[in-house]
């Protein structure tokens, strides 16, 4: 049987509806709370290393994720499934990719001089993005570049290589 640790602040926050769930399906965890103080201690530095390193890598996150949320991932009927995923991806997608590609610009990295998990959630975006229309990086050289460069990082390497093969 998994064992769960739930690590959050010592508040309610985000993590009270996790702990809710947790409690409906009587499902036992460690409910690990850290103060505020501690938290630069164990934060990683995939975030940001600045403040405004930090509140750009939100930044680029919230608008991969609000971009994802567009898709009716879960709409039952195929016809206006496909229709709603081809017009994203036909007319939304490469007005995203061109505001992505000139926020890269000539840097290696979104924010900063190392990765950070916005450069790791958009390789998972951009990833289900390439299944659904394989050219839409076509036009965007220093976007695929970015992708393949967090693909090569030995860990996520690894990873993809274990991973369960699913489509999306």
């Amino acid at each position: 049987m998994p064992s769960y640790k739930l690590t959050y602040f010592n508040m309610r926050g985000r993590a009270e509806i996790i702990r809710y769930i947790f409690a409906y399906l009587d499902i036992k965890y460690e409910d690990h709370r850290i103060e505020q103080a501690d938290w630069l201690k164990i934060k990683s530095n995939l975030a940001g290393k600045t403040e405004v390193e930090q509140c750009q890598v939100d930044a680029i996150v919230d608008t991969l994720d609000d971009f994802m949320s567009r898709f009716p991932w879960a709409e039952k009927t195929q016809d206006i499934k496909d229709r709603m995923f081809n017009e994203l991806l036909t007319y939304d997608a490469p007005h995203l990719l061109q505001d992505l590609d000139t926020y890269l610009g000539e840097k290696e990295w979104f924010v900063g001089n190392t990765v950070t998990w916005a450069d790791f959630y958009w390789d998972i975006c951009c990833t289900t993005l390439l299944v659904l229309k394989p050219d839409l990086l076509d036009v965007r050289p220093r976007l695929k570049a970015l992708q393949k460069k967090v693909q090569a990082i030995p860990a996520i390497a690894d990873w993809i290589q274990r991973r369960p093969p699913t489509k999306l």
